[in-house]
């Protein structure tokens, strides 16, 4: 039999010229020869939805350790009718060619090869071999869909959602692209149950079930970051280059290790592809919002066991903000190595600058006066100077090595190094201004520095027999490292000759830059964490399975702060699924988490508070529909927190005043349920939807995390019209939010007072055009009724408003 590709050879030279620009380094791998495992004669329990048969077969693949071998184009547009039950894994594959005119035959002894069904004369010309096998769970990209086949992101076991005893929000790449979600914040703004709130333009905060959100995975893989909200460039991640996040709400303590209490968001990047493929796009928007991005993938050599992809995308734009403009560029490169039958290789990199001008710094203005009276300003204020700006930078390097070790066993090693940098030199309007006279002084700081982190995780994963029954196993260990120095410059000199005094009600943000004296601050702290887990899913009987798994974290701060030590933690997992019949499903779950205390968290005898920790308990209802085409959840948890850092006012409210503003550790409760729907409800219509409820409590009974409202409604949905109009894709979204508030120091008038943003909604708009097979565009309205509000009141006394109404409108060709 011979194999061949069948893409043209210039398709492969525009994909390696592509490559090459966006990895700097490849290397060379031929197919090799090796005898195949034995055949897996065993049973295995499937539950495979109706989807694209490459996603199907990926999910049949990694459930039952068949190899499956077939030419890349004999799947293409193809659909399988899934499969579920108990059954041999070839049983289960040919319920999964159902009317694909496809079959199979031996390929080795624990193999297969898809063939066409028996046809006229002639030989047949197979295209690239490919073996399917993806750990990280379903590829979204292609698939349609707003919701995904597989996912791995709470456990390593390549479940799907109904199979996951814990709340899961993903965002697929179709959900992104209708609604032209083109960085982390967008997305988190689609996902239920998450608060996006703005420190300023630069810097985001997300919260889920009261607690911010700091986890952050590439690929599963944890990052080491400390200050991921600060100023490591994360939450500005342009979605360019991944196929989908996911979004695990509760401790996520197994695979996370140290982290905090309220979600772990992993970003899973695009994959190559078997055929060439690739898109270009051109967008423009409001405030001279323009976007570009080209990706080009496919196979490398004429087997096409060298795979590649390259992705770039630039975007310039200005704001609905006075003086205030981002520019960000991507660079992704990814290559994937055939070098056995049984042998994956997979290295990669990707070069991100987000580079502003006119940041603001602190809100986008002060709430309060010198006087003790409230500011309303209009939108467009920007308390920000124009020489103001808060540069990150990310840099990635990435390797995986995959290997089936036969009978359903995999070994996956996966290595990261990351640079985070940043370069900010701020200056803007805080605190209570304006004086009397109208006038404000500007605050002016500098900081610079960088995050080098390297992480390394192996596992393996794979089935075994117990009691007449088979069971799945994961095992592994990480280790991880990371490094943040930095410096802080406080004390500028302004050559002005009015200094820093600026007309508070006529700012325009010129001033000219200060200069910069010596760092009065320096950071140089390194966090080292290793760790090993395991996970097991028991099949205890056909509808109930029991996952017990656990993490032992070593954790080892060190640095200018406080050093801080933790040897042996263990930190458990417990689930357990039931099926009630075909569609629902019952769950039960228990996670915890610790997170070591950032250094300035002190008490009154200067020594740093215990780690915060916190256990998520929660059970729920989860179903199952269409053949896995629609999902749907109903959960309720609670999460117990233990030493929440609070200031100690009894302390610290002393006459005298202390010298050290101390803290103290503090019990919090969150109480809460969530609902949500994700899928096609029918034919070309998609859906994606939740009401999250939620109450956080101190110790004390008062509600706490009061700016992260109790009540979220999220609704986003699109529609493919049929007959005459099938060229047509109309869809929109809402959010709603239920009110929510701060308690602010009146320093002027010396109370504290309620601050508060009422309840609101915001509805957005997109269509589609397909103007030919390959040539799309797409018009997105957003907050199209013009909605004021605040996506942050407190911060520092300050307040900073959400966008008001915008469009972009992007092209895309396909080829």
């Amino acid at each position: 039999m011979h194999l061949s590709t069948h893409n043209p050879l210039p398709c492969r030279s525009l994909l390696a010229l592509a490559i090459c620009l966006a990895c700097t380094q490849a290397l060379a791998a031929q197919p090799a020869s090796g005898t195949a495992s034995s055949q897996v004669q065993n049973t295995h329990s499937f539950n495979i939805a109706r989807q694209p048969l490459a996603n199907a077969l990926d999910q049949l693949s990694v459930q039952s350790g068949l190899q499956i071998a077939y030419s890349a184009d004999l799947a293409q547009g193809l659909e399988s009718p899934g499969v579920s039950g108990q059954m041999s894994a070839t049983q289960a594959l040919a319920r999964l060619l159902a009317g694909t005119a496809l079959g199979y035959e031996p390929n080795g002894a624990n193999g297969v090869m898809l063939v066409r069904q028996p046809q006229a004369e002639g030989s047949m010309d197979l295209g690239a071999s490919q073996i399917i096998s993806n750990q990280l769970g379903t590829v979204t990209e292609g698939s349609g869909s707003y919701t995904p086949g597989t996912i791995a992101t709470a456990t390593r076991l390549v479940l799907s959602p109904r199979q996951t005893p814990q709340s899961i929000t993903v965002i697929t790449r179709q959900h992104m692209e209708d609604f032209g979600l083109n960085n982390v914040d967008d997305v988190m703004r689609h996902t239920p149950g998450i608060t996006v709130s703005a420190y300023d333009t630069d810097r985001t905060n997300y919260y889920a079930r009261g607690f911010s959100v700091n986890n952050f995975q590439y690929d599963g893989i944890p990052s080491t970051v400390r200050n991921v909200a600060y100023s490591a460039g994360n939450t500005l991640s342009d979605m360019a280059i991944y196929d989908r996040v996911e979004v695990l709400k509760g401790a996520p303590g197994l695979l996370t290790g140290a982290g905090s209490l309220g979600a772990t968001i992993n970003l899973v990047r695009k994959k190559p592809t078997a055929d060439f493929q690739g898109h270009a796009t051109l967008g423009v928007g409001s405030w001279d919002n323009y976007r570009n991005e080209l990706d080009v993938s496919g196979p490398l050599t004429e087997t096409g066991n060298v795979r590649g992809r390259a992705v770039a995308a630039y975007q310039d734009k200005k704001s609905f903000l006075d003086h205030y403009s981002r520019k960000t560029s991507t660079y992704y490169g990814i290559l994937e190595f055939d070098l056995s039958p049984d042998t994956l290789l997979t290295v990669g990199g990707d070069y991100q600058d987000n580079i502003p001008k006119g940041s603001s710094w602190s809100g986008t203005f002060p709430l309060i006066n010198a006087q003790g009276g409230h500011n309303s300003m209009s939108r467009s204020y920007n308390n920000g100077t124009t020489w103001s700006g808060w540069e990150q930078y990310t840099r990635t390097a990435f390797a995986m090595l995959e290997h089936d070790l036969g009978d359903g066993w995999v070994t996956k090693l996966q290595l990261d190094h990351k640079i985070n940098s940043y370069h900010a030199e701020l200056g803007s309007i805080q605190f209570d201004e304006p004086q009397t006279d109208g006038t404000a002084k500007i605050n002016a700081q500098k900081y610079t520095g960088d995050t080098t982190s390297d992480s390394a995780d192996l596992y393996a994963s794979g089935p075994f027999n117990l009691f007449g029954r088979e069971h799945e196993l994961v095992i592994g260990g990480s280790i991880g490292t990371s490094r943040w120095t930095g410096k802080g410059y406080w004390s500028p000199d302004f050559p002005g000759a009015n200094g820093n005094v600026v007309d508070f009600y006529n700012w325009n943000g010129k001033i000219e830059r200060p200069i910069w004296g010596a760092p009065a601050q320096r950071t140089d702290d390194t966090v080292r964490q290793t760790g090993t887990y395991m996970t097991t899913r028991l099949n205890l009987t056909d509808e109930l399975k029991l996952l017990l798994g656990g993490r032992v974290v070593n954790y080892h701060l060190t640095g200018l702060t406080p050093s801080y030590k933790e040897t042996g933690r263990f930190v458990p997992y417990v689930g357990a699924t039931y099926d009630l019949n075909h569609y629902f499903t019952a769950y039960a779950s228990y996670t915890d988490i610790f997170m070591p205390q950032e250094s300035w968290n002190k008490d009154r005898n200067s020594r740093l508070l215990e780690p915060d920790e916190g256990q998520n308990y929660e059970l729920g209802l989860k179903g199952e529909f269409l053949d896995g085409r629609l999902n749907s959840s109903l959960a309720y948890f609670e999460v117990h927190e233990t030493n929440r850092s609070v200031p100690d006012d009894a302390y610290n409210n002393q006459t005298p005043t202390p010298d050290n503003y101390a803290f103290k550790g503090a019990k919090a409760v969150t109480k809460g349920y969530e609902l949500e729907v994700s899928g096609e409800l029918s034919p070309g219509w998609q859906v994606q939807a939740g009401y999250t409820h939620k109450i956080v409590r101190d110790d004390d009974g008062q509600k706490i995390s009061t700016f992260e409202p109790e009540d979220q409604v999220n609704l986003y949905t699109s529609y493919k019209l049929k007959g005459e109009l099938d060229k047509l894709t109309v869809g929109g979204g809402l959010r709603w939010q239920s009110r929510g508030w701060n308690s602010l120091y009146n320093s002027p008038l010396q109370r504290n007072e309620e601050i508060s943003q009422d309840a609101y909604w915001l509805v957005d708009l997109m269509t589609r055009y397909q103007i030919s097979k390959n040539l799309s565009a797409t018009l997105n309205v957003n907050n199209i009724f013009d909605k004021s509000y605040y996506t942050n009141v407190g911060f520092y006394n300050s307040a900073a408003y959400g966008e008001p109404r915008n469009f972009m409108l992007s092209t895309r060709w396909d080829f």
